[in-house]
């Protein structure tokens, strides 16, 4: 069974639509990203899979369950970091944790709150007061606070905006290993980079998902061309969307001569192709 299952899911604001007809599944000890531009639809998604907001179609389970109806089962095991910090600010980051582990009714929480403190990197600075802080430091305390209950699936809302690189490495590494722990993550996020990370990817654009597949599926999407040198003269051929298939065929006529002194293969990246899809549902073209 899916932790995530999704079926033609919908969400309206008036006359807005923010989610359109959404099927989509994701697998436990799996890192989902949701890709897309502002407004795409993303944080509506996040936020029905939360609760916290009722669909106007289709169907949401989260673990089995309805997130509205069964709210009470669902947050006792799912963690959720939302974009801007939702912290208490005078507060410090170890009576931060320690106010959401309390509302998880956790035993041993003072242990739990010093793995956490440890695992982000708060120790140096447990005791002061979160305002003092900057951006990448709040979002290592937000992250630490939604890990409290230790939840099977984490949802994450553009959780390294803000955030520096090395910052960014380092998230990265940690849901990696709470992955690898079995925990299910679903991570919203328009940095391309990021997206290369995760196990699978759903493109959205206007509410809609406009491709669904692994990082290496969307960029055998992508076009690539293929330019050949012979001698100083330079050849450029057409755009090859299985390049690797392509490839052998095109240089047939060459022979492999000595005269073929250079190849340069130059794929589309994976901004390229969203922004093709994206430009395409627009045109009204079949994705």
């Amino acid at each position: 069974m899916p932790v995530i299952d999704l079926d033609q899911l919908a969400k309206r604001y008036a006359r807005i639509d923010a989610l359109r007809s959404v099927t989509l599944a994701v697998n436990e000890g799996e890192i989902f990203g949701l890709l897309g531009p502002n407004g795409a639809g993303k944080t509506t998604l996040i936020r029905l899979l939360t609760g916290s907001t009722r669909a106007s179609g289709g169907s949401v389970r989260v673990l089995g369950l309805d997130p509205l109806c069964d709210s009470r089962a669902v947050r006792r095991e799912l963690g959720y970091m939302p974009q801007a910090p939702a912290l208490y600010e005078d507060l410090s980051p170890r009576d931060n944790i320690r106010f959401f582990a309390r509302a998880h009714d956790l035993p041993s929480i003072e242990k739990r709150i010093d793995e956490l403190l440890d695992f982000s990197k708060l120790r140096d600075r447990e005791y002061d007061p979160v305002h003092t802080f900057s951006g990448g430091m709040k979002q290592r305390v937000s992250l630490a606070c939604a890990l409290a209950h230790r939840p099977r699936l984490l949802l994450l809302d553009e959780p390294t905006a803000g955030v520096d690189p090395r910052l960014r490495a380092e998230f990265w590494n940690h849901f990696r290993d709470l992955a690898r722990g079995g925990a299910t993550l679903l991570i919203s996020t328009h940095h391309m980079d990021e997206a290369l990370l995760c196990d699978r990817l759903a493109i959205l654009s206007d509410g809609r998902v406009l491709a669904c597949g692994t990082p290496r599926d969307l960029l055998d999407r992508g076009h690539t061309r293929i330019h050949i040198w012979r001698g100083a003269q330079k050849s450029v051929l057409e755009t090859h969307e299985n390049y690797a298939a392509s490839l052998p065929h095109l240089l047939q006529p060459y022979g492999l001569h000595p005269a073929v002194t250079k190849l340069e293969i130059e794929r589309d990246t994976l901004e390229q192709i969203v922004l093709r899809l994206i430009e395409e549902k627009l045109e009204g073209g079949n994705v």
